[in-house]
């Protein structure tokens, strides 16, 4: 299931989570968010996800075992694989399509940063084993709750982060909001999701609410349009409807939640 670039033989240990106590070393960070290697259209996006100060919050230290799911092209990649890759680990987990793959593959070719990238598959409901059980320091969502609600896969998803992490070790999570009482069926169609449901998927699987942060909040999102949030930038469903009054909004309000898989668990 695990197909690793230069795999990191460490990745298999397995013992308490360095999350609980580990802090992220911010000028490297910053140093992988401002690299030459990144795309300026990522870098473009910073002002709206606050990746310095998102991975900070979460606790991302170098010498981490780290999860990301479903990253695609746009995700954390280009940040976190070059700033985990002499002490730690990157664990890229993507959906179970050949054709992603293969762009994903190229991306990671393109660049001498990302050579030490591990690649797993998350494909719900067949295929949930982000990591081995126990194994991982970190898992991390950005922006993928409401494909999981939509597939009925949700609690399935949060089942298997609870599963690969050590205990004690963190489930980062950042999400478009939705308004305050959203049905689940405003939720599937505006792709914003209810904080509250969030955090029952999170401690139905078995983690620990420890912290929330406004890093990623944007008050000018009333999350009212006509496409849901996929109107907002990078989109841009719309085209050039009403384009300059979405690009004036920015990209949408999120939730940036981080739990913990409790120290006593078991894997």
């Amino acid at each position: 299931m695990f197909q690793s670039l230069r795999y990191s033989a460490a990745a298999l240990l397995c013992g308490l989570s360095l999350a609980a106590h580990a802090a992220a070393d911010v000028p490297a960070l910053k140093s992988a968010i401002d690299s030459s290697e990144r795309p300026a259209a990522l870098k473009a996006r910073d002002p709206y996800r606050h990746p310095l100060q998102t991975l900070e919050f979460f606790g991302i230290a170098p010498n981490m075992h780290v999860v990301e799911i479903w990253p695609g092209l746009t995700g954390y990649t280009d940040i976190l694989a070059p700033y985990l890759r002499e002490h730690g680990e990157y664990i890229a987990a993507l959906p179970a399509s050949e054709k992603g793959l293969a762009a994903y593959k190229q991306k990671l070719a393109d660049s001498a940063d990302l050579d030490k990238v591990t690649i797993s598959t998350f494909a719900p409901p067949a295929k949930t084993e982000v990591a081995p059980p126990g194994s991982a320091d970190a898992v991390l969502t950005f922006r993928n709750v409401h494909n999981w609600i939509s597939g009925g896969y949700d609690q399935a998803a949060f089942n298997a982060f609870y599963t690969a992490l050590k205990p004690g070790g963190t489930l980062g999570v950042v999400e478009h909001r939705a308004k305050p009482g959203s049905t689940l069926e405003t939720m599937k169609k505006s792709g914003y999701v209810n904080e509250d449901y969030v955090i029952a998927l999170a401690e139905n699987a078995g983690f620990k609410l420890v912290a929330r942060s406004k890093i990623n909040d944007n008050p000018k999102d009333d999350k009212d349009h006509p496409a849901g949030v996929w109107t907002l930038p990078p989109t841009l469903k719309l085209g050039d409807q009403d384009r300059d009054k979405y690009l004036a909004i920015g990209e949408s309000d999120r939730m940036t939640l981080k739990f913990v898989k409790p120290k006593g668990a078991d894997h």
